[in-house]
């Protein structure tokens, strides 16, 4: 009898078949982003992990090798900082890569106008520029070779606007439509876009965010969900969470899905 945690390496000859031998993915160093460095390395993938603290990288790598065909590629980048994403693509270019998980990311909570202006640019830079330049780069790379697959991290908050997180949840729905769009541009060169939407996820998320996040998904949770729709669907719910999340409000007009989330966030964010 398979279990939940072993359905990725069910999937990995899938994976690697469609994919190739390497994927990026940004983000590793916590949360979403390591969860699927973790369930990459066990499906076989050679892996270039991406974040800021080269430290936390470098005992990751150490961490995956055995899993892992090759020790992970460590790149530490600032994604704030287009030079960064530009040299990722460069120092992976002789790498067979296939795959693109863009996981990286930040939020923040409260009263917009009350917030702090460069830290909102800042995850404009992060959640969105970033992700645009790395979509771009690596998308061109896999419709060259015809093969590939990009990961682009969603949420709950993209189909609507939230108050006391407005700003990151219009950098999510930035990142919904870029996926929605780019789905059937790619299909035909035989590149696959996926948008994973999960709802609350335990991790270090909340705590940057100010958001205090009682209960949630886990990260292998998100990870394994995503990998398993990864060329089967444009957007996916990973897990029984952000599919109950999603029943809730489905039905219900914008207007009242805002309504619903800010009551939500106002209990979130209460010690903000």
């Amino acid at each position: 009898m398979t279990n939940r945690s072993q359905r990725p390496l069910a999937q990995a000859e899938r994976l690697r078949r469609a994919y190739g031998a390497h994927a990026v993915v940004t983000g590793a160093s916590d949360g979403i982003g390591r969860a699927f460095a973790m369930r990459l390395a066990e499906a076989g993938f050679g892996l270039v992990l991406v974040a800021r603290r080269e430290a936390v990288l470098e005992a990751l790598a150490a961490e995956l090798e055995p899993r892992a065909r090759t020790r992970p590629v460590v790149i530490s980048a600032d994604l704030s900082v287009p030079e960064d994403v530009a040299r990722i693509e460069r120092e992976t270019a002789h790498l067979d890569v296939g795959l693109l998980v863009a996981a990286a990311g930040f939020g923040t909570s409260g009263p917009f106008v009350e917030g702090d202006l460069a830290a909102e640019l800042n995850m404009i830079d992060v959640n969105c520029r970033a992700l645009a330049q790395l979509t771009y780069l690596f998308g061109r790379r896999f419709a060259a070779r015809r093969r590939g697959g990009i990961v682009l991290m969603s949420s709950l908050v993209a189909f609507q606007g939230v108050p006391r997180a407005a700003n990151y949840a219009a950098t999510k729905a930035f990142v919904q439509s870029l996926a929605e769009g780019l789905a059937p541009e790619l299909r035909p060169v035989g590149v696959d876009v996926l948008a994973s939407a999960p709802g609350p996820v335990m991790s270090g998320f909340g705590q940057r965010a100010r958001m205090a996040i009682a209960s949630g998904q886990t990260p292998d949770e998100v990870a394994v969900g995503t990998l398993n729709m990864l060329g089967r669907r444009t957007t996916v719910r990973p897990g029984l969470l952000a599919k109950a999340l999603e029943a809730s409000l489905m039905l219900l007009p914008r207007s009242a899905r805002a309504a619903m989330l800010a009551r939500v966030m106002a209990g979130m964010t209460k010690a903000a």
